[in-house]
């Protein structure tokens, strides 16, 4: 009998954790409709949605945070999977070189904006190095990188992290293909390059798509280097949900929620993508098992 309990008994922590997650999205989306009994605000309505994406400050918010997040996953997938390549043909997919890949990746954002800023920024190395070569003739002139609208400093931190992601996630899928797939096809006559683009690429397509969404919604929604990285204006997305969530204005909090609800929808699109996309990959295995 006790045998029969023990796995029931272990599932209690994790559904007290499901049901304290599940009550703050329940709770995060009554408010974002402008539902705060404690507040006064007892109506349901899609007036901060509105507001949201039709203020220009607000909706300026919006653009930046899908632009950063839209721009640092393709360049990070473009770039990473160039490497992959790379490495599976220098045969370079285990030892130190896989170690040096693994270091950014369980490096902290917050580390790495400190990396960022040391070297970007306008006292930084780089602008040494031009002031010291006479490049510029003082540090102040060497090129705004960091805080500035366009966020190209939050994408450059994104991108030292998320390289290494995707070679780390892509690299062992894309060897596997090429010595099999690939390797037959360059027998048969074709050229390596001909072969990677026409088999072992399309092959690795989903895995690439998988990881493209998992960077995108991270970059999405995270804190940490817009806060630190990014200009005084406009903010990104968490910046400004946060700002509004802490206004002293307690009657803003619905805006803080309504911008969480922007950010979760678009990450529940993503994660249905992918999991559209385990769930075609094992249908794929079974009618190959199945052949075979």
């Amino acid at each position: 009998m006790r045998k029969k309990l023990i796995p029931y008994v272990l599932l209690v922590p994790q559904l007290m954790i499901s049901l304290i997650f599940l009550a703050g999205i329940v709770t995060g989306i009554t408010q974002s409709f402008g539902v705060i009994p404690a507040f006064q605000l007892t109506k349901p309505t899609l007036k901060y949605y509105k507001e949201i994406l039709t203020s220009p400050d607000m909706l300026q918010s919006v653009m930046l945070s899908l632009y950063i997040a839209l721009v640092s996953a393709v360049v990070a997938v473009v770039i990473g999977v160039i490497l992959c390549a790379a490495f599976v043909y220098t045969n370079k997919i285990k030892g130190i070189t896989m170690r040096i890949v693994q270091l950014p990746i369980i490096v902290p954002h917050v580390v790495v904006a400190l990396f960022v800023i040391n070297i970007f920024s306008q006292n930084g190395i780089l602008a040494r190095i031009a002031y010291a070569l006479g490049l510029i003739q003082e540090q102040q002139q060497f090129i705004q990188i960091l805080y500035s609208p366009n966020g190209i400093g939050i994408i450059i931190a994104y991108l030292w992290k998320e390289i290494p992601f995707v070679i780390y996630f892509v690299i062992t899928i894309m060897a596997n293909i090429n010595s099999s797939f690939g390797e037959a096809a360059v027998n048969l006559g074709a050229s390596p390059i001909s072969a990677f683009l026409r088999i072992t690429l399309p092959l690795c397509k989903d895995s690439i798509i998988s990881c493209f969404l998992i960077i995108f919604t991270f970059a999405l929604g995270a804190y940490e280097l817009p806060f630190i990285l990014g200009a005084t204006s406009p903010k990104a997305l968490p910046i400004l949900a946060y700002i509004q969530y802490t206004h002293p204005d307690l009657r803003h909090r619905p805006y803080s929620m309504a911008l969480n609800g922007i950010i979760s929808v678009i990450s529940i699109v993503c994660a249905i993508l992918y999991f559209a996309l385990i769930k075609s990959n094992m249908k794929k295995m079974r009618k190959r098992a199945g052949v075979e």
